[in-house]
């Protein structure tokens, strides 16, 4: 049996390979051997599949409700020098109007 590597996601020794990809049976987390490649540990990526990396400028792609406020962060709002957290929201940065903020790779795109 090949050598294969642990979860990135909850650490699980129960991987397998699907086709390109490896598949952890406990998460259900998929990522692709070219993933497993890259020494940093978070693989983060926008909506549109494109990999983040520390200090990228980034647009917002739909209006969010910022929490705790009666504003709302409006579709297409640029994003300078964002920093990259783990966790649910997965990048920290600071947004003119707003301050800091946290915010979900899922809802951005790079520029």
């Amino acid at each position: 049996m090949a050598n294969l590597p642990n979860c990135p996601k909850c650490n699980s020794e129960y991987t397998y390979e699907d086709g390109i990809n490896f598949v952890c049976p406990e998460c259900a987390h998929e990522w692709s051997q070219e993933e497993e490649v890259q020494e940093d540990g978070m693989i983060i990526k926008d909506a549109n599949g494109n990999l983040l990396q520390d200090g990228d400028t980034v647009t917002v792609i739909k209006d969010l409700k910022v929490k705790g406020s009666s504003s709302t962060l409006k579709q297409g709002t640029k994003v300078k020098g964002i920093r990259l957290v783990e966790g649910d929201h997965n990048i920290d940065c600071k947004i003119d109007g707003f301050g800091a903020m946290k915010l979900k790779s899922e809802f951005v795109k790079k520029i």
